[in-house]
């Protein structure tokens, strides 16, 4: 009986985390949609919300690559020299995103 719970307790939170990040996706779903019907009223914002909620959730990005982190500060480098570029391409390429 002690080895069924104790297995029990090891897998309930694999089975579970699927359900938690739906919701926290859910939730951040409706929070984006609320700060974006900012300034919207009664019907307007109605069908705003719910075109907004019915769109399907954005995939997860896959992570950026070391190259096409390159790539993107790089461009967003543009005009920048010396001294200021190079702190700027060292900022940038210690981001996640």
């Amino acid at each position: 009986m002690k080895k069924m719970l104790i297995a029990l307790s090891l897998i309930a939170p694999v089975l579970l985390a699927p359900a938690a990040m739906a919701e926290t996706a859910q939730q951040s779903k409706m929070t984006s949609c609320n700060k974006d019907a900012t300034g919207k009223k009664g019907d307007e914002r109605k069908a705003f919300m719910k075109e907004c909620l019915s769109n399907k959730p954005a995939e997860p990005a896959a992570p950026m690559t070391q190259q096409d982190k390159m790539k993107k500060c790089n461009a967003d480098a543009t005009g920048k020299k010396g001294d200021e570029r190079k702190a700027f391409m060292s900022q940038c390429l210690k981001k996640d995103k």
